[in-house]
């Protein structure tokens, strides 16, 4: 019953709010260019459902490929560094600068050095600068999160460095690295659709430029359906990605 009605709950709150904006937008007469009602959005997105469907695989092919990028980047650099604390002390001050430094003031050198006949390169290259750092962090983190007596286990031991990474802190460190890499899934998102909006450029075709062509147009109700689609898609690849890391925690644990 209690999982019955926390499924329940949301959809009930979202039917609920869609009533009400549809009843606001008919009651006060608002233009639908500024305002369309829900019905006026569910027909845009019925009417463009081949368009916007390719348009966010664009999107999400381009966030996969700089979320599979950043983790390869952002894991070997928080391995290296997690051998010597000297290596640590270096690098992390530049990965908290470069998680500070907003996209948009750094995605014209970007576009600039990825080619302006490349566009995808350089929006690539943005959302991996945005995945780069709950992966980096989360896996730094965890490598430094294992068990004090077996710490002094492997220093009995005299273990190396390199055995202790791979038989003692990458154990530890997988919980940490899950939740990184799954906080950088939607960075990735948004990073890529943020550089897609920067590019300024139809040459990704993705769904950023879908909403960009239709605000040049007024077609209101087709930005807001680009906008529910990106919706959909962060909540299906949020899910499942929970899903996978509670099976892998749920094996992990076990073993």
């Amino acid at each position: 019953m209690k999982r019955l009605v926390s499924i329940a709950a949301p959809i009930l709150l979202i039917a609920v709010l869609l009533g009400a904006w549809e009843a606001a937008c008919r009651l006060y007469a608002i233009p639908s260019f500024i305002l369309p009602p829900p019905s006026a959005v569910a027909i845009a997105a019925r009417d463009n459902l081949g368009l916007l469907t390719s348009s966010a695989w664009n999107t999400l092919r381009i966030a996969i490929v700089a979320w599979i990028a950043a983790s390869l980047i952002a894991g070997s650099i928080a391995l290296a560094v997690s051998l010597h604390w000297v290596l640590e002390n270096a690098v992390r001050p530049l990965a908290v600068i470069l998680q500070a430094t907003p996209i948009v003031a750094i995605a014209p050198l970007v576009n600039i050095w990825a080619g302006l006949d490349h566009p995808e390169r350089g929006v690539i290259a943005l959302a991996v600068v945005v995945a780069f750092f709950p992966i980096f962090s989360g896996t730094l983190s965890g490598l430094k999160s294992s068990d004090p007596d077996l710490e002094r286990l492997f220093d009995l031991y005299g273990a190396s460095r390199v055995q202790r990474l791979i038989r003692l802190r990458l154990p530890s460190a997988v919980p940490f690295m899950l939740e990184g890499h799954k906080v950088a899934a939607g960075l990735a998102l948004v990073g890529t659709v943020v550089a897609e909006f920067v590019a300024g450029s139809g040459g990704a075709q993705g769904l950023a430029w879908r909403i960009l062509e239709a605000e040049h147009r007024l077609q209101t109700a087709k930005m807001l359906a680009a906008l529910l689609v990106l919706a959909v898609m962060a909540v299906v690849l949020y899910a499942g990605l929970q899903l996978a890391e509670q099976g892998i925690l749920r094996r992990w644990r076990g073993r």
